[in-house]
Parts: structure tokens; C-alpha cells; sequence
């Protein structure tokens, strides 16, 4: 895909400029936006990720469209995870709902940034070093298995602290309370930083640990750094609004681990499997290529994604809803 650096720069360009809005719509007003207010929104994201994707395929074809629409889907999966995170970390330090906005704004920026590196030195990666797919492929099928073990666990999720933000709140000192949305506040001649930086800290290093788990799984969808990088881009956009809008929803969603596990683990095979099929690593098969390993086209990889969080979303909501009815039939009269 031969994308020019025209293309590159008004893409990054229409992105970094929505975003530029957002930052200041938001920061001068902090509020929880209605749910009239995240339908617009995600529906603008989704539709523009929508057509995002059908000008690729009508000016570079089905295949790459394919790829982006792949990215695109497993990357949103992946973030609405994250946003179980964020769910925590709000609950963990007790943000107020008119500011968690704000933190979730931060949050998605950090996430650019730490994402765009990684897609760079990724690219960078495997366009020397081709044997290093097979250390993503067994990297997200690790991956997958710990995910899904977490998900096996009855007791409920909690919220453990980066190192960096342990460290950040034993050597700084910290007002108790809210100021706002202000970062650091002078208290009796002392510069004290406030929890909202300390919350953002903890975005910022739950976004970091994401980007290892999201950025191989998108390599292992397509090799063009400009679509992994778009799909990132309309991933996250919007995310801030899906949150809000879900709400109590996302609790709803009971197997989402599991379903996210057996999603890395079958881009993780998928991985191996394509290293195999154009293996260089001398000491496998000589360093010819694997006749035997198939090369799974992307409309396969597409439509095992889709029926993958097809499955997860509808057997979550039915297991939800039974656990309605059973607590209803069990509550004493």
C-alpha cells in the first residue's frame, strides 16, 4: 500500500484537530455528557471510521479495507477492555462524575502517543528483523491465556498500582480533595499535586501496558503502519463518550474476557502460523518456508473477529439477563 506523506499528514491532521476541539470544549466545560450528547458523538466516530474504510477499499482495494475494518474492530474490543480499567481507577480515587471527562480525555491523548511510538518502532522492527513475528505470535497467545484466566476468576476485578504511581504517591505530597481539574495547587507555601494528577498518572500507565497487547495483535492483522495507525486512531476516538454511554452496561459484559482471549490467541496463531509460511529463521525448516502452515486470508481473519464479539456480546447479555431473573424469582416477597 503506497500511502504518500500527503496522505499521512491530513490524516494525522483532520485527527489531531478534532481532538484539538474536543480538549477545549471539554476543558472549559467539565460536565457528564447526556446520553443524547455520546450518541452524536459516537456515531460521527463510528461513521467516519465507516467511511474511513471504504475510501480505502474503493481507492486501494477489498484487501487493505479488509485489514483496516480488522484492525479497527479488534482495537475496539481491546479498548472497551480498557475501559473496564478506567472504570477502576475512577472508583479507585473516587473521581467526581463531572470531571472523569476530563480524565478520560487526558487518558485517550496518553494513549495516542504511547500507541503512535510503539507503531513506529513496531514497523521499524519488522521491516528488519521478519523472525520477530513469531515473537508476537507467541507473545498474544500468552496473552490470550492469561486474559482468559482472569476472566475463569470468581472474585471480583481490583485496581493494582503501577509501581510509578506508588512512587508518585509515597515521595510527592498530595491534597486529599478535588481542586477542579487542576493538576497541582499551592497549600501553606507548598506546591501539592492533587488526586487528578495522580489519576492521570494512572491512565497514562494502564494506556502504556495496553499498547503491548493491542499494538502485535494489529501487526499480526496487517503489515501497513498507516492503516494499524488509523485504526488506532478511530478506536480510541469516541471511547471517551462509550463510556458514559455504557455505563452499568459494561458490567453486563461477563465474558468479554474470555472472548478477547480467544481473539488474541487466534491472531497469535494466525501470526506463527504466517511466519511459518515465509519462515527466514534458519535453524526452522532450514530456513525455507513451511509448506504445510496456511496463510489465513483477512476475510476469514474479519469474519472470525466478528463472530467472535458477536458471541461474546450476545452470550454476556444472556447470562446478564438470566441473573436478573434468577435474583428476581430468589428475592423474598
Amino acid at each position: 500500500m503506497d500511502v504518500s506523506l500527503l496522505v499521512w499528514a491530513v490524516s494525522i491532521g483532520i485527527v489531531v484537530a478534532l481532538l484539538v476541539v474536543d480538549i477545549v470544549v471539554v476543558g472549559r466545560r467539565p460536565h457528564v455528557p447526556s446520553t443524547a450528547e455520546c450518541l452524536r458523538h459516537l456515531a460521527f466516530y463510528v461513521g467516519l471510521a465507516i467511511a474511513f474504510g471504504l475510501a480505502v477499499w474503493a481507492t486501494s482495494g477489498g484487501q487493505y479495507a479488509g485489514e483496516f475494518f480488522a484492525g479497527w474492530l479488534t482495537e475496539y474490543s481491546l479498548s472497551v477492555d480498557n475501559l473496564f480499567v478506567f472504570m477502576l481507577i475512577m472508583s479507585r480515587f473516587a473521581v467526581p462524575r463531572p470531571y472523569q471527562q476530563t480524565a478520560l480525555l487526558v487518558g485517550i491523548v496518553l494513549a495516542l502517543v504511547f500507541r503512535t511510538a510503539f507503531i513506529l518502532a513496531g514497523a521499524a522492527i519488522v521491516s528488519t528483523f521478519s523472525w520477530v513475528f513469531y515473537l508476537f505470535g507467541a507473545f498474544l497467545v500468552w496473552t490470550g491465556w492469561k486474559v482468559g484466566r482472569q476472566g475463569a476468576q470468581d472474585e471480583p476485578e481490583e485496581f493494582h498500582a503501577p509501581l510509578l504511581l506508588r512512587l508518585v504517591e509515597r515521595w510527592f505530597p498530595s491534597t486529599s480533595e478535588y481542586h477542579g481539574v487542576k493538576l497541582t495547587v499551592v497549600a501553606g507555601g507548598r506546591r501539592l499535586i492533587t488526586p487528578m494528577l495522580i489519576v492521570l498518572i494512572a491512565l497514562g500507565a494502564t494506556d502504556l501496558l495496553f499498547a503491548f497487547d493491542s499494538i502485535p495483535a494489529l501487526f499480526g492483522l496487517t503489515s501497513e503502519p498507516y492503516l494499524i495507525m488509523m485504526a488506532n486512531l478511530f478506536a480510541l476516538m469516541g471511547l471517551r463518550q462509550l463510556y458514559f454511554l455504557l455505563g452499568d452496561l459494561l458490567a453486563r459484559l461477563v465474558y468479554l474476557s474470555y472472548g478477547l482471549a480467544v481473539l488474541l490467541g487466534f491472531i497469535g496463531v494466525k501470526l506463527v502460523l504466517e511466519a511459518l509460511h515465509e519462515n527466514e529463521v534458519p535453524f526452522i525448516n532450514g530456513g525455507e518456508p513451511v509448506a504445510w502452515a496456511p496463510e489465513i486470508p483477512i476475510w476469514v481473519s474479519l469474519l472470525s473477529i466478528v463472530v467472535i464479539l458477536g458471541t461474546t456480546a450476545a452470550a454476556s447479555l444472556a447470562k446478564s439477563r438470566r441473573d436478573e431473573r434468577r435474583a428476581l424469582t430468589d428475592a423474598p416477597v
